[in-house]
């Protein structure tokens, strides 16, 4: 079986002294039977070899079959990219997945290869692309892929069992997982020895999750449990000493997570340790604090912020705390019950904050839980902020007027709104302001001098989504064709602030610059779900773009 860049088990053995048989006594944890998943029940051999080429559904477009190229090779799981889109959006398939299929599979089954959603080239380039692409290339032969296995009859999980799951954040890691939740079909997986920031939920028959001892078997290096504490990760890798972690405590401590999977795909990501234990005991009373300059999400309204979401809430028992931020939170939603659907109801009994919400004169009411002590409470928020969407610094325990957001440019933004340049139209003398803040200043700020005619007026408002691309204020490549997706999400919002409620499916589809322009209206309504209304109008700023003469 090939494993190619993956060092497997004796890897982590050696390396991470990591021991499952050990690490069940030691947290007096059950393994979730190898029955309950999706999973072949005999290791898969992997035959493919690097630089192959297959057939594969693009991710962000999962109707359309793409060419994709074997760039990496992890026991029986795959990295993939697509032909014609880059680096940055390769993705993982296990050798048994029914989304890959050997090249000629379309053409017998009368489909058509599509080009991946952001492909680099202009469109109409694709037939020719395509050719050349597999002109003389390494096909997959058809023994490599192997039949996916049979969904489970039904979901036999239970809270508390042990397992191996990818990390989504970080797709070639595989770690040591826990059930933290069920709900009908659904599973909550929680890393062992890491913050809810990693978390995530699934169906049941997921290909995302594996039974313990499955990287062992297959060959596939699997992460220890996160370690409580950056410089103790250290000496436990220099020593080879085996971990002890207790994930009651986990939550305590935001460790830094380190990849041993292969050089190129090995990260070091670090964030701020929290409260540590003792002092969480100490802790009667807790001051959540809002940066009203961070990125907010798109669930709420950015306007709203300022006169109906205090900057500061408390000092006050957590469980108040965390109802006045819930309430808050509703308060400023665009539409109320999308941020009331992200909050978990409570078991019968359980719950102790109720919240409230309206849309279209009927009003909902349900129970959550009222965390009091701190550690609930930080994992909480977490997710909170991942479902809003929100900048990781928009809630914080600590004072943003000595800690601002490094990441957040808005305050900066500001300021230049203020000292904004004039910038000349072509071919005429009139001058006007452009505020960088919103589209709602830049259209309160424009100036047209009284002698301008109607007519030159017109044609300026026209104008005005165009001149937004060369605005000053703004740090922005010229080319639209390079915009990354949050360069995408801001001109969009600039130019028609009525769209901001959409503006997250661009950031879900991850529609940068160059998918931007290959857009059409029938893949917006069909594959993005937006409405004809918003749809318009995003053509209508596609149109202006490339009117200026970017394709």
């Amino acid at each position: 079986m090939s494993t190619s860049s993956g060092r497997g088990w004796s890897y982590m053995q050696e390396k991470q002294g990591f021991s499952w048989d050990q690490y069940l006594i030691e947290n007096k944890a059950v393994a979730a039977p190898a029955t309950y998943f999706k999973q072949a029940h005999v290791p898969l051999e992997n035959e493919f070899s690097k630089d192959m080429k297959l057939e594969a559904f693009d991710p962000r477009n999962n109707t359309s079959s793409c060419i994709a190229t074997v760039i990496d090779i992890q026991g029986p799981r795959l990295r993939l990219r697509l032909d014609g889109s880059d680096d940055k959006n390769d993705f993982w398939r296990l050798v048994d997945s029914e989304d890959l299929h050997p090249v000629g599979y379309c053409e017998e089954h009368n489909d058509m290869l599509q080009p991946p959603l952001g492909f680099r080239m202009n469109s109409s380039s694709w037939p020719g692309f395509l050719q050349k692409t597999l002109n003389g290339a390494l096909l997959a032969p058809a023994h490599c892929f192997k039949k996916e296995p049979n969904k489970p009859s039904k979901n036999q999980f239970q809270v508390g069992q042990k397992l191996e799951a990818v990390d989504r954040k970080n797709p070639a890691l595989i770690c040591p997982a826990t059930i933290g939740d069920v709900s009908e079909d659904l599973l909550h997986i929680t890393f062992d020895g890491w913050r809810g920031a990693f978390d995530y939920w699934c169906q049941y028959d997921s290909r995302d999750i594996f039974p313990v001892g499955w990287c062992e078997k297959s060959g596939h290096p699997l992460q220890s449990p996160g370690m409580k504490g950056s410089m103790d990760f250290f000496l436990f890798l220099s020593q080879k000493s085996p971990t002890n972690p207790n994930p009651a405590s986990s939550i305590t401590a935001t460790p830094r997570r380190y990849s041993h999977s292969s050089p190129h795909d090995s990260k070091v990501t670090s964030s701020e340790p929290d409260t540590t234990d003792r002092d969480i005991e100490k802790e009667k009373l807790v001051c959540l604090y809002v940066n009203h300059e961070c990125k907010c999400g798109p669930l709420l309204q950015p306007g709203s912020l300022e006169y109906k979401m205090p900057s500061c809430m408390g000092p006050g028992p957590i469980g108040s705390v965390q109802q006045q931020l819930v309430n808050s939170c509703i308060a400023c939603a665009w539409q109320q019950r999308q941020v009331f659907d992200v909050l978990k109801m409570a078991a019968p009994g359980t719950g102790k904050i109720t919240v409230q919400a309206t849309q279209n004169m009927r009003t909902y009411t349900k129970r959550i839980v009222a965390h009091d002590k701190l550690p609930d409470f930080l994992h909480f928020l977490e997710g909170f902020k991942e479902k809003l969407g929100c900048c990781e610094r928009f809630f914080t325990l600590k004072d943003p007027s000595k800690n601002p957001c490094t990441k957040c440019n808005f305050r900066e933004s500001k300021n230049k709104s203020k000292k904004s340049e004039e910038i000349s139209l072509s071919g005429k003398a009139n001058k006007r302001r452009w505020s960088t803040d919103s589209a709602e200043s830049s259209r309160s700020e424009m100036k047209v001098p009284k002698a301008t005619s109607t007519k030159s007026q017109s044609s300026v408002l026209e104008a005005g989504a165009v001149l937004l691309i060369n605005q000053p204020g703004i740090s922005r490549h010229p080319d639209p064709s390079e915009w990354s997706i949050e360069d995408v999400i801001a001109h969009i919002e600039e130019t028609d602030a009525g769209l901001s409620p959409y503006t997250h499916l661009f950031k879900k589809h991850e529609i940068d610059g160059k998918a931007l322009l290959l857009l059409k209206s029938e893949m917006m309504l069909k594959y993005m779900g937006l409405k004809l209304g918003p749809v318009v109008k995003i053509c209508s700023i596609i149109d202006k773009i490339k009117a200026q003469g970017f394709k």
